[in-house]
């Protein structure tokens, strides 16, 4: 079966939250497709709703109303247990902040996923050793997470988000806590990424990131403002 229509479509998604007595409306009727193959750069000032489109896009939250659908597969409704398989097998996740378990070496991070997926050890840690080579540390498989530099850590969890083969990337200020020189490395890395074919959806507030991107979607109180 042959793929067809865009990767991720968001047609008329609302999100809302109570905080104490106040209701806020995060997100106000937003339609969004991003085509398969695209890389796209999420951007706008802090609360303007980037980071609550991109976890409805990546079904870590659900909207209020509206419809997600994501590798042609309504999303929105889905239950914990589907959302999360749903995440393991069709989205990698890249954050600001690594999230690397300390206690694992880079190749024992990278392969976490596929030990959740129940692939078998050998696959596993070729595929890991594989993806370290990927982004430029096969030298530095055997290290534990405090002996990486941000930039090396940030590339085991750009390693790790691809372990399953998502249809899709998702990274959260990817390049929020590098230097700007490793930020540039890490931009780089993204857009060799896209050229291999990967689909890639980033929020960000660095300039150089989203110039990087294929398209910028501008968004401003909880709405898309330009696309």
């Amino acid at each position: 079966m042959v793929d067809s229509g865009p990767i991720v479509s968001l047609l008329d998604v609302r999100r809302d939250y109570s905080l104490g007595a106040e209701r806020v409306h995060a997100l106000q009727g937003v339609s969004l497709d991003v085509e398969r193959g695209d890389y796209v750069a999420i951007v706008g000032p802090s609360g303007c709703g980037k980071s609550t489109l991109l976890n409805l896009i990546g079904v870590i939250d659900q909207p209020s109303s509206g419809t997600v659908t994501i590798a042609e597969k309504r999303v929105d409704g889905m239950s914990d247990r589907e959302a999360t398989s749903f995440r393991l097998h069709n989205i990698g996740f890249v954050f600001q902040r690594f999230y690397l378990m300390p206690i694992l070496s880079a190749l024992e991070n990278v392969a976490l996923p596929m030990a959740e997926a129940k692939l078998r050890r050998e696959e596993r840690d070729a595929r890991a050793a594989e993806l370290l080579a990927y982004v430029g540390l096969s030298s530095r498989e055997r290290h534990r997470p405090s002996e990486l530099s941000g930039g090396e850590q940030q590339r085991v969890a750009i390693a790790r988000a691809l372990a399953n083969h998502p249809a899709l990337l998702l990274a959260d200020e990817p390049t929020g806590e590098l230097d700007a020189r490793t930020g540039t490395e890490i931009i780089s890395l993204f857009q060799r990424l896209n050229s291999d074919g990967t689909t890639i959806v980033v929020v960000t507030h660095d300039e150089d990131l989203a110039k990087a991107a294929r398209h910028n979607v501008h968004m401003r109180d909880g709405r898309i403002v330009a696309a």
